[in-house]
């Protein structure tokens, strides 16, 4: 159901968790919110476990391939329990009874939409975007977007040193709506980041991940947060997809949305920057990075034996 050879787009997401819930019963879809210009920001939930967990993607609209990998993931956990089989060598039955797992595959559906064909040259969404990008000529159109199509960057949109992001931001330049890096009049006043901080405090997760491109890289710390188990977890990620464990450069450590789990939560929040190269990542990495990634989200499910 999940394509390997083709952009994703938020008609094609909406179509993959379509044939999912009508295949899979155990899988159930909801609508979070529709962004500005009427797309659907919508998550799934699978299991029936304690442990909650709550996977995000798609964030930035050039990191697309993130959506793939989540909407991979739900389809084969969901085939292999429906044929009493294994993932990642576990019981998928195990993995759903242990825990009930969340995944919002596109949390930017337009951003999403203006870097893989989903709007087309010359619609007013795409001429809108476009005069936004002109106050930045030296990042690449569409191929450098990352934000909303209102010109917000929605992981720079979080009460968690939100005040620091803009001050470093503006002095970057980054000082109106474009294609990334601005971080809107005031935390949390965009629907999707709204939507995604609502339904977070809604599931009250273990634990969140939160996709991006690229790196290969796992950052798990905000601030100077004690957060049990955190740094033995990430450990863990990292061993299982090869990925470095490390933390966020100061100019880069404020407002977003794991930033704001931890602070707020106390509990592990990871930004993982999966595969290498630049964005967007052609889709012929995907295979690789969902091999990478696949440890990581049957473990953040299970969570460590002693409890991490």
């Amino acid at each position: 159901m999940v394509p390997t050879h083709m952009p994703m787009t938020s008609a094609l997401c909406e179509e993959i968790i379509r044939d999912l819930t009508r295949t899979y019963p155990g899988l159930e879809s909801q609508v979070l919110t529709t962004t500005a210009y009427g797309r659907p920001v919508q998550a799934l939930r699978m299991g029936q476990g304690e442990r909650r967990v709550l996977y995000t993607a798609a964030h930035h609209g050039n990191e697309w391939i993130t959506a793939s990998v989540l909407l991979r993931f739900a389809q084969e956990l969901a085939q292999a329990d429906q044929e009493q089989g294994r993932l990642y060598g576990v019981e998928a039955r195990n993995i759903l009874n242990a825990a009930t797992i969340y995944l919002v595959p596109m949390v930017n559906p337009d951003g999403v939409d203006l870097v893989t064909g989903g709007i087309e040259i010359g619609t007013l969404e795409y001429e809108a975007a476009w005069r936004m990008a002109e106050n930045y000529p030296s990042i690449p159109f569409p191929d450098g977007w990352k934000a909303n199509l209102l010109g917000v960057d929605l992981n720079l949109q979080y009460p968690a040193g939100w005040l620091q992001a803009r001050e470093t931001k503006f002095d970057q330049g980054f000082t109106r709506p474009g294609p990334r890096d601005y971080v809107g009049r005031a935390p949390l006043n965009q629907r999707e980041t709204i939507a995604l901080a609502s339904y977070t405090d809604a599931v009250d997760p273990a634990l969140v991940l939160a996709y991006h491109t690229q790196g290969q890289v796992i950052y798990w710390t905000f601030r100077n947060y004690e957060v049990p188990g955190a740094r033995k977890l990430g450990e863990e990620f990292a061993r299982l997809s090869g990925y470095t464990l490390a933390e966020p450069e100061y100019a880069s450590s404020f407002a977003g949305y794991k930033d704001w789990f931890i602070q707020n939560f106390r509990r592990p929040g990871y930004t993982i920057e999966a595969g290498s190269g630049i964005n967007p990542l052609p889709i012929d990495q995907l295979d690789q990075i969902y091999r990478d990634n696949l440890g990581i989200l049957v473990t953040g499910a299970l969570g460590l034996p002693e409890g991490g």
